[in-house]
């Protein structure tokens, strides 16, 4: 029978995450937690096993008037990337944790990103932005719409 409990579900995927993602000493891992009522961030340098930075909701600094929405992953991601900038990380490796990225992860991502932490590619994904509206633009100008007369109706089917 298959997991059915979204705990052993989200573990599975976090170990095949894992897998792949590691960070080091120049570019280490930024890990992400998230539960009902709060998130959590932490930069961990997997070569040496320890964490470098952190922050939570659960954090007197940080708390607000409650830790499970996208307020708060916005705080937390400004705040892990400024502790981060301090002590002289620029560029991290993302670890969505097993969850999908959207909704307090993303906005915690994003977050990072305008505060400082991988300026890189903050810039390609504006350039990859501008470079697809300008092909929109230039794909509208080269394919005119049919008119109503050129366009044909469709065949109705006859019923048996």
């Amino acid at each position: 029978m298959a997991n059915t409990s979204r705990a052993v579900v989200r573990e599975a995927i976090h170990r095949r995450i894992r897998r792949k993602v590691r960070g080091s000493g120049e570019r280490p891992r930024l890990a992400l937690y998230r539960s009902l009522n709060h998130i959590s961030a932490q930069i961990v340098d997997d070569e040496l096993g320890r964490t470098i930075v952190s922050a939570s909701t659960t954090e007197k600094d940080l708390r607000g008037t409650t830790g499970g929405n996208i307020e708060a992953a916005r705080r937390i991601g400004k705040a892990i990337a400024e502790r981060a900038l301090e002590k002289g990380i620029s560029s991290v490796v993302f670890d969505r944790g097993g969850y999908l990225y959207h909704g307090r992860i993303k906005a915690l991502t994003e977050a990072a990103r305008e505060a400082g932490l991988n300026k890189h590619e903050l810039e390609a994904q504006a350039a990859e932005a501008a470079a697809a509206e300008e092909n929109a633009v230039s794909d509208s100008e080269q394919k005119p719409e049919k008119t109503a007369k050129e366009k044909k109706p469709r065949e109705k089917k006859a019923k048996k």
